[in-house]
């Protein structure tokens, strides 16, 4: 039986980051290897989750940073492991697991190497030292891959056109890591109960935004946007932590909207949330492709949000919302304003992201890989042959 080996960060849980390479890799009748940091999991936390989706967990010590020192003892771990259990196949994903992945592959020799890049550091409008530094690494990786993965447009293109992959390799457009968009269904009594909890009054409409608070994030602009609006009515609710946040409290402070701007720290209670809201607003100046945009959409909110990479492949053409460049605050506040004057727009609109969502949904992006592994793999015709009877059965 054939094994694959997937490569990511840090993890102490399984997600949809990995389930659904887990269900196309079992459809193919190959077993599936997972390799992290999983220092932070207790191991019958670990032992649990390798019988619930007959996998196998590996933790080696990788850093999110790719000059960390622990690295390089990550890399000697991957390759004795790969060793030890003939390893097959590779699908190595994020800037570091994919530096480590590719190396790995290269000193075992692997069949095949796939890299799935969840958002290149050089994009459209990015900064030149980007272009300087992980440009020319991701060119002298491609030499290590068979095949590329790419979720978003703008990627799958540059890397038609700027990375030559070994022996000719494919790239592919796969659409995320999949969302069970069935989880974002809540009732109406569920809209209800949070929205008496955040104290928000009938007439009140709620924004919500989710992420960390750092500078790409940009919510310098979003809360901009609420205060140009100079619509009482909003309600912007900010989940999330991070450096930004004594910066962020301080412009609430000098804009003058402290009663309109909420920072909710961290929350378990996402679901929930996105039911009580009633715009998503994005105003991000770099993504791949936004999971919290997908949740948003899934919940049936419209979105108004910055016109990047990502985004644009989430909410172009969907009638589901706005896009407005990344800094642009008075576009923003103007759709704003227009939204929450017209209760029936925003309906119109969320009914549109919740049709636009499922080209994203877990299935298709199963469905997607498992053609990517079958094309990629060592999968004979015999086999195929057999799957497709099994299947109709």
């Amino acid at each position: 039986m054939s094994k694959i080996l997937f490569i990511s960060n840090i993890s102490n849980r399984i997600t949809s980051f990995v389930t659904a390479s887990i269900s196309a890799a079992h459809s193919l009748d190959i077993d599936f290897y997972h390799a992290a940091n999983w220092q932070d999991a207790e191991k019958s936390q670990i032992e649990i989750y390798e019988k619930m989706y007959n996998i196998k967990i590996k933790s080696v010590p990788i850093s999110r940073n790719p000059l960390a020192k622990t690295n390089l003892t990550a890399y000697k771990e991957l390759v004795e492991f790969i060793k030890k259990e003939n390893i097959d196949y590779i699908h190595c994903n994020t800037p570091t697991g994919g530096i480590l992945g590719r190396l790995a592959g290269k000193k075992c020799k692997v069949k095949r190497v796939i890299y799935q890049a969840h958002g290149f550091h050089f994009y459209k409008g990015a900064p030149k030292k980007n272009w300087l530094v992980y440009y020319p690494v991701e060119k002298w990786l491609a030499r290590y891959t068979d095949a590329l993965i790419t979720i978003n447009s703008e990627d799958f293109e540059l890397a038609k056109a700027k990375l030559k992959l070994r022996k000719n390799g494919k790239v592919y457009y796969v659409h995320g890591v999949g969302i069970d968009t069935a989880q974002y269904n809540l009732s109406e009594k569920s809209r209800e109960e949070k929205r008496l909890e955040l104290g928000l009054g009938e007439n009140d409409v709620a924004l919500i935004s989710m992420g960390d608070l750092i500078e790409r994030k940009n919510y310098d602009s979003a809360i901009r946007a609420v205060a140009e609006a100079n619509t009482p009515a909003l309600q912007y609710f900010i989940c999330g932590k991070g450096p930004e946040e004594e910066n962020l409290k301080a412009l609430v402070q000098s804009l003058g909207v402290a009663e309109q701007i909420h920072f909710l720290g961290f929350r378990s209670d996402i679901k929930e949330l996105l039911t009580a809201a009633d715009v998503f607003l994005f105003t991000t100046k770099q993504e791949g492709l936004p999971r919290s945009m997908m949740e948003a959409m899934a919940s049936g909110l419209p979105c108004v949000a910055s016109k990047i990479r990502g985004n644009t492949d989430l909410l172009d053409g969907t009638d589901g919302g706005y896009l407005c460049e990344a800094t642009d605050v008075s576009g923003y506040a103007e759709r704003l304003r227009l939204l929450a004057s017209d209760k029936a727009l925003r309906e119109t609109m969320g009914r549109n992201n919740l049709i636009a969502v499922q080209k994203f949904n877990t299935e298709t992006v199963r469905e997607e890989l498992r053609k990517v592994y079958e094309t990629e793999f060592d999968v004979s015709a015999v086999e195929k042959e057999m799957r497709n009877i099994y299947a109709e059965v």
